[in-house]
């Protein structure tokens, strides 16, 4: 009976016999990698506790400051949470930052100086921070202020190109910062495992020890046991309406690392002289508590849903970054329909599927930052928030669709049969 209720809601929502049917089929071969799934949120939701817990979080760290705030002690114990669960000296968790792109340029800008030189061994970094480092004009860039950047590609293979990282490292003895791109962004290339990462790290510190290694976290944490600086980084930087934030978090980032590299940053985020001692937090507390509480099963539920995509439409004969198959190492699922009107039915479906604003449609637009028109479907509790179920992608070749977040398994679900429903409806696709 409960099958049958479950099929009948589905329809419901607008979703066919032919298509629920085709998802269930998928489903049946995925129960043992939902379990593995299941038991590392178990294990990171249990170190998140272990933290809360060892850091003394009371009540009393719940009720915020205003103005300056001045002896804000749950801004304080919010941080030293964050440290405990990154295993890093110190942490910098703030509203005042504003995003990701704001957190990685905070970053970046507190720990270079003019005639620095950054260098990514990682090939592009993503579309936003081409502005930030000056490889497209923009205001304020690092580039106006003398910091000057090199970069290495991957190799074909998605592999690191050691030959050439070696040389640059051995050429330039202008390297202050090497900046690692965990996620593949708006490309088709895999995502890097904190393996990998720490392999690269170890590889750079053994050429040029003083270096300081900043990991771009987004969409990569609690996706496994471990975090970049559990295998060497100086700093890792992300957003709080990614997975950490759990979804409650409406604003907010955070960078975790050396003392002295989070205190750079907290210098460049308020002022000198102040740094950490100021801004308020504005009775946002306990919703940054209870999201990195929550993060490690929510991330789950994105994991499945991205893996869900991922055998749906490979099954169909898209390209899908990562397979079927692959072990995964971020939430997002990238999708390649080799046309724009792929794109953009299949991010209607993604807002349709959602709780807020389900009856708009997105279309493709200018969006600040990016070269090309982007389309972004996100009927979101938090605006922009991509740890809830959204899916977005810019209107160039080769037409992928990068999808990603989910609160809740079931929702994720909804939303990967809602944009298979819309394709199939409108002729792209036969199941």
């Amino acid at each position: 009976m409960n099958n049958i209720e479950n099929h009948n809601i589905y329809n419901e929502l607008g979703i066919s016999d032919k298509v629920y049917e085709f998802g269930e089929k998928i489903l049946m071969n995925l129960e043992e990698r939902f379990k593995k799934i299941d038991e590392t949120a178990e294990y990171n939701q249990l170190k998140v506790l272990r933290a809360m817990q060892d850091n003394k979080v009371s009540e009393a760290c719940l009720l915020g400051t205003t103005g300056y705030g001045y002896n804000d002690i749950g801004r304080e114990k919010l941080e030293a949470v964050y440290a405990s669960v990154f295993h890093t000296e110190d942490a910098l968790v703030r509203p005042q930052i504003t995003c990701g792109t704001h957190a990685l340029a905070l970053a970046l800008m507190s720990n270079l100086r003019p005639g620095d030189r950054l260098f990514s061994p990682v090939g592009k970094p993503y579309d936003t921070l081409e502005e930030v480092i000056g490889i497209r004009p923009s205001k304020g860039s690092l580039a106006e202020y003398g910091v000057k950047y090199s970069q290495v590609d991957l190799l074909p293979d998605g592999s690191f190109d050691f030959d050439n990282i070696k040389k640059t490292l051995l050429d330039n003895d202008d390297i202050k910062l090497v900046t690692i791109q965990r996620s593949k962004g708006y490309q088709t290339r895999p995502t890097l495992s904190v393996e990998r990462i720490g392999e690269l790290i170890s590889f750079i510190k053994g050429i040029k020890n003083d270096v300081i290694c900043m990991v771009d976290n987004c969409y990569g944490e609690f996706v496994e046991r471990i975090e970049p600086t559990d295998l060497g980084a100086d700093m890792v930087v992300g957003s709080l309406i990614k997975n950490p934030g759990g979804g409650l978090a409406p604003i907010g980032g955070y960078i975790a690392g050396k003392k002295e590299c989070v205190e750079n940053a907290a210098y460049r985020l308020t002022s000198p002289g102040l740094g950490k001692e100021v801004g308020a937090s504005l009775g946002i507390l306990p919703q940054f508590f209870q999201g990195f509480f929550l993060a490690p099963t929510v991330t789950a539920s994105a994991l499945k849903g991205a893996i869900f995509a991922a055998n749906i439409y490979e099954k169909l004969g898209f390209d899908v970054v990562p397979n079927a198959c692959e072990e995964r190492f971020d939430i997002i699922q990238a999708v390649t329909f080799g046309k724009p009107e792929g794109v953009i039915a299949f991010c209607e479906g993604i807002q349709a599927a959602a709780p807020v604003d389900s009856f708009v449609s997105p279309e493709p637009w200018d969006m600040p930052g990016y070269d090309s028109q982007v389309i972004m479907a996100a009927g979101a509790f938090v605006s922009g928030s991509s740890i809830e179920l959204s899916a977005d992608g810019p209107i160039k070749e080769p037409y992928s669709v990068f999808f990603q977040g989910g609160l809740t398994w079931p929702h994720a679900k909804l939303g990967i049969l809602k944009t298979l429903q819309n394709l199939v409806d409108r002729g792209v696709v036969m199941c």
